[in-house]
């Protein structure tokens, strides 16, 4: 028996309900896509008139930590579909509440386990018998000591709980070991005070790291061309795509992205993160949504990871191609080095618009002369205040090579004026 997806009228009885738990860049995005839908939208986060607010149906502000005040919310909504868009989040009141009934995208097991690196990591090496860098964890700074001695150095430590390379330290010698890890319990999420365990892991010198945005749906296991990628201090600065991979190094990802994703269970968008090194591909981390690198698919792709997310947990169909891994196989191997894949327009890059400065009155100039250029796009997220340095937009562009997309993003980026006075 076929069952059909069906969408109701906003603001409405019969009304489509999503609740986006966190309303960054990355959930505007996503609410965008379910108001081109007809679903109504409710967005929730830690600060007022974040991106995703501006665009949802209504919005609430509150510590997505609390899981009373978060499932007051959601027992007051009752929507259709429960989104997280963040990390940090009482994920053991969204295992509570699928019980109840309600519907967690992807799963509830997948935000909950990918939240934390420890559940991640064992499940990727332990039950799956993925390839990972050598790890062990540690609660105490001699623990900490004691396992960078075995694993010999460099190594990285991170916190189990964290988000955008937050708490993160490469320990190139035993003398750094003391400040990495005040920093790793600094910069934790989800510690409330106590002390954070942490995982420190072998140093993969790795060639180059890619996220494979891998798609669950009623269409199978589906993949988006590998995307490259650039990161300073553990945040995103610059992706592109496709990034460059032999045939069977990309078929290995492959395999690796689908028993990770398939594990974690749920209809949705995954960015698997992945190492490169020779044809030895090491799995990194996983999250059960779109990706801050994915934003390259806004320009790349017809249907954005975004797009493709939302599709997915509505139970719609993903278009994609069937793309053979060799052009020599034989015959009998041909549909099982097949991969279902959504298509590229073009060779594609984004650049993420970083600024510095103290401001809750935050404008942008120079846009005439940034988007003077074929094939460029700019995104203004408009979040509203900036300390320090933070992520305000990003700049996309189209290219005839990688290299030209990545140049003309650049360009873009370079040519926006913001003031922050």
């Amino acid at each position: 028996m076929i069952f059909l997806t069906t969408i109701g009228t906003p603001l409405t009885k019969n009304a489509t309900k999503v609740l986006l738990c966190g309303s960054g860049e990355l959930g505007k995005e996503v609410a965008i896509e379910l108001q081109r839908l007809g679903v109504e939208v409710i967005a929730l986060d830690r600060y007022e008139n974040a991106p995703a607010m501006q665009v949802a149906h209504r919005s609430y502000t509150i510590q997505m930590t609390d899981g009373a005040a978060l499932r007051a919310i959601i027992e007051k909504e009752k929507p259709d579909f429960i989104v997280p868009e963040i990390e940090a989040l009482a994920t053991n009141t969204l295992i509570d509440l699928e019980k109840d009934g309600f519907k967690v995208v992807p799963s509830a097991k997948a935000v909950s386990l990918t939240m934390n690196r420890e559940g991640v990591r064992r499940l990727a090496s332990k039950t799956l018998g993925l390839k990972t860098s050598k790890y062990d964890f540690a609660e105490t700074e001699d623990e900490v000591r004691a396992v960078a001695q075995k694993l010999g150095f460099p190594c990285v430590i991170k916190p189990i709980m964290s988000s955008s390379g937050k708490g993160q330290s490469v320990l190139r010698e035993e003398s750094q070991i003391s400040k990495a890890f005040e920093k790793s319990q600094r910069e934790a999420r989800g510690g409330s005070g106590k002390q954070m365990k942490v995982i420190v892991e072998e140093f993969v010198p790795f060639d180059y790291e890619v996220t494979l945005l891998t798609i669950q749906s009623v269409s199978g296991t589906v993949f988006c061309e590998p995307i490259g990628h650039v990161q300073i201090n553990g945040d995103y600065r610059e992706s592109w795509q496709p990034q460059k991979m032999p045939p069977k190094v990309l078929q290995k990802a492959r395999k690796i992205a689908e028993k990770i994703t398939k594990a974690l269970g749920g209809y949705g968008i995954f960015g698997v993160e992945l190492f490169v090194k020779g044809n030895d591909v090491y799995f990194n981390e996983v999250s059960p949504r779109p990706h801050d690198t994915g934003m390259v698919t806004l320009i790349s792709q017809d249907l954005s990871e975004f797009a493709l997310h939302t599709r997915a947990f509505l139970g719609l169909p993903i278009p994609c191609e069937k793309k053979k891994m060799k052009k020599k196989m034989k015959q009998k191997n041909k549909m099982k080095n097949s991969a279902k894949v959504v298509r590229l327009n073009a060779p594609s890059a984004s650049k993420a618009v970083f600024r510095e400065g103290t401001s809750n009155q935050i404008s942008y100039s120079g846009l005439e002369n940034a988007l003077k250029e074929n094939d460029t796009q700019i995104r203004l997220f408009g979040k509203p205040d900036i300390t320090g340095e933070r992520r305000l937009g990003v700049a996309l562009a189209k290219g005839k090579t990688v290299k030209k997309a990545r140049k003309k993003a650049k360009a873009v980026d370079q040519k926006i004026i913001v003031k922050t006075e």
